[in-house]
This record gives C-alpha cells, sequence and structure tokens, in this order.
C-alpha cells in the first residue's frame, strides 16, 4: 500500500493513484495480436465476470478501447432497440451524459431527473414504467460521482426485473470496489472501466452483457470502432481486439487485477475505500466543512463538501496550495451550490487521508478563511 512514488496523490474519482506494480507492468512493450498477450485479454475477462459473480454460459465481457464513456456509448447502443424507448435516470452528470448519447443515436428516451444529490426511488421508477409502456430499458448510474452518491441499486433493479424490462447500470466508479453480484441483482448489462476501483491506469472500459441481448444487438451500432458486437464476436472467433488494443493498459489492469485479489477481492478494497471515506468525513467535519449528502447516500468512493461562505475561499487557490502540498481533490459539478470534491479511491489509506487534512487546515490558515456553522447542506447534513 505504501509504495507510492513521489509524486501527487489523485483525490479524484479516477484516473487514480496506481501502485508501483501496475506502473511497473507497462514497461514492457507487447504484439498486439500475439498469443501472449491474446491470453492476458482472456484472463481478464475471465477475472471480471468472475468479478461480478455472472455466470459465464450467460453473460460475457467485452473490453472495449477508449475512456468509460466509450463503453457506454457502444453497450447503450447494443443494448437498447433501435425501436424502443430508454428511461435515463439522473441524478449528475453521467445520467445527463447517457441521454446525450442517447439523443446523438437517435434513440428514444425519457428522464427520471433527480436533480443534484437526491436518489431515484424505486416506486418513482415503477410507476414511469407503469405510465409509458413504451419504455424497454432503464438506465442507472449506480454511483454518481457528480456529487458521491450511491444510488439505490438492488431495489431499482428488482422494479425493472419485474416489469420485464431492461437494466444498464454504469458501474463506472463502483465495479471492484462495491459488491455487486449479477447472479443475485437483475442486471442485464454493467459497465465500468480499467481506472476505477480496480486500479488500473486509462485506456479501456468493459461490458458485462448477457449473451442473449448481446447476440440481439448484432447491426445495432451506430459506429464502426464502438461496435460492441462485433467487437465480442472478433475476440470470440480470433481472442484478438478488432483494432488496436491499449496493450499496456491491459497489462497494466492485469497486474491490477492480481493486488485487488491479494487484498481480499472486492470486500476488502470497499473496506479500505469505507475507512478512507470515514476518516475523511470526520476530519473535514471536524474542520467545519458539511457534506452535501447525508450520511446514508455517502458512497466510499468520492464525498461532496461544501464550499465554506467566507469570500476569502476561492477554489482555484484551494485547489494550487493543495497540489503543492501533493494533493490533487476535484472541483465540485453541482449546478446548484459551490462545492468540491475528494475522492477515497486509489493505492492510499488513512494514513494519506491524515495528511490531506493536516495539508486543509494549513491552506485554509494560509487563505485566512474562517469555517462557520452555517456551511449547511441542502440535504440537511451537518
Amino acid at each position: 500500500m505504501n509504495d507510492h512514488i513521489e509524486e501527487p496523490y489523485l483525490l479524484t474519482p479516477g484516473p487514480l493513484t496506481t501502485s508501483r506494480a501496475t506502473k511497473a507492468a507497462m514497461l514492457r512493450d507487447w504484439g498486439s495480436w500475439d498469443d501472449d498477450f491474446n491470453q492476458v485479454t482472456a484472463d481478464i475477462r475471465t477475472q471480471l465476470l468472475a468479478m461480478a459473480e455472472a455466470p459465464s454460459d450467460e453473460y460475457a465481457c467485452v473490453p472495449m478501447q477508449g475512456s468509460g464513456t466509450f463503453a457506454v456509448e457502444s453497450a447503450l447502443a447494443c443494448a437498447t432497440d433501435p425501436s424502443g424507448k430508454v428511461l435515463v435516470l439522473m441524478n449528475g452528470a453521467y445520467g445527463k451524459r447517457a441521454a446525450q448519447l442517447l439523443a446523438t443515436m437517435g434513440r428514444a428516451y425519457t428522464t427520471l431527473d433527480k436533480g443534484d444529490y437526491r436518489p431515484p426511488q424505486a416506486d418513482e421508477v415503477a410507476a414511469r414504467l407503469q405510465q409509458d409502456p413504451a419504455i424497454t430499458s432503464v438506465f442507472l448510474v449506480h454511483c454518481e460521482t457528480s456529487s458521491g452518491i450511491l444510488n439505490p441499486l438492488d431495489a431499482i433493479a428488482d422494479v425493472v426485473r419485474t416489469q420485464g424490462k431492461t437494466l444498464i447500470v454504469d458501474a463506472m466508479s463502483s465495479f471492484g470496489g462495491i459488491p455487486i453480484s449479477l447472479a443475485q441483482t437483475p442486471i442485464d448489462v454493467l459497465v465500468s472501466s480499467a481506472n476505477k476501483c480496480i486500479e488500473g491506469v486509462p485506456g479501456f472500459g468493459f461490458v458485462i452483457i448477457r449473451q442473449a441481448l448481446l447476440e440481439a444487438g448484432k447491426g445495432r451500432a451506430h459506429s464502426l470502432s464502438l461496435d460492441l458486437h462485433a467487437q465480442w464476436e472478433y475476440m470470440e472467433r480470433t481472442g484478438q481486439w478488432r483494432f488496436t488494443p491499449p496493450t499496456h493498459t491491459v497489462v497494466a489492469f492485469q497486474a491490477a487485477l492480481a493486488q485487488h485479489r491479494e487484498e481480499g477481492g472486492v470486500p476488502g478494497r470497499c473496506a479500505r475505500y469505507t475507512r478512507n471515506r470515514d476518516a475523511l468525513v470526520k476530519g473535514m467535519r471536524a474542520l467545519g466543512f458539511s457534506t452535501l449528502l447525508e450520511d446514508e447516500w455517502l458512497s466510499p468512493i468520492i464525498t461532496t463538501f461544501l464550499s465554506p461562505t467566507d469570500p476569502a475561499f476561492e477554489f482555484h487557490s484551494f485547489y494550487a496550495a493543495l497540489k503543492a502540498r501533493g494533493f490533487l481533490i476535484y472541483p465540485g459539478k453541482l449546478t446548484e451550490v459551490e462545492s468540491f470534491r475528494i475522492g477515497c479511491i486509489g493505492q492510499l489509506g488513512t494514513t494519506v487521508i491524515a495528511q490531506l487534512l493536516n495539508a486543509i487546515q494549513d491552506v485554509l490558515a494560509d487563505m485566512d478563511v474562517s469555517l462557520i456553522a452555517d456551511l449547511s447542506s441542502p440535504s440537511g447534513s451537518a
């Protein structure tokens, strides 16, 4: 855990701080069509299905080059019927991005928009599905990092299954760090990325999808390079990626998966991230900050804090001063209030969180910022 080299800690939702072992895996060059590299691809596909507890006779894992959004776009294009309609559950930027992707594809959709930080509730989803029988699919962001909220996946999944609809889950920032079992929770499509809770580096995402749905997606893609069915079919037939893969990223991800297992898998990683979050929230509240969210909605991935009302506080100066002390945090992404975000994931533990809290206290003193009790959250947290 303490093998971090001398560079800033990335307290963000990803890319994030990686280990020496993950970095070292990228020092070798690989042939993209070589059998050795094909075996790496096959291995990570198998491991990801196992991590998701997805039966291999029902689901397939398809890696896709690019950022996580590339994988989300490829999944939406494949898994949504062009003649159907998608209900997009949104309470932040990534639900909005899914709607934008569907609009770009020319797919029909409707939204349940809860604003900046309120979670969609299962009864609300059930009501929308009953009111609009044209809806064929539901899209949910599990952990919406705009606010840090962890949305109620299991309850919504049960409603979607009961109504006979397809559930597509953006688990970009939760998979690998928060338990998700496709054997227990009725999810049809799950999308995530290499550079999140598994602690790899950016370069590809992956889609875990029911094979029947994948097969039904043949010919639906609006893009040659983002054709998920074609990528899957080619990998199944040849063991290779259709187009040049991010070889170094893929091999680094295999190294990251090994470290993930050594830490105790998803439960072990979730426990560390939760300790990080608890130490962070406790320390920030002790300094006078308020969280945007009530405790029940706080994820162990990233936490949004309300900016001080003191006019002496200016985020860019605050950010730069923390960067100079070795910590990169994240700006806010809310429309209603000024805020900033601090991530809990990556190769860091509570020792780093304590160092960060000390740095924040020093920076606030240097800025002559006074934190007072009127930093109350819209959601009522203190």
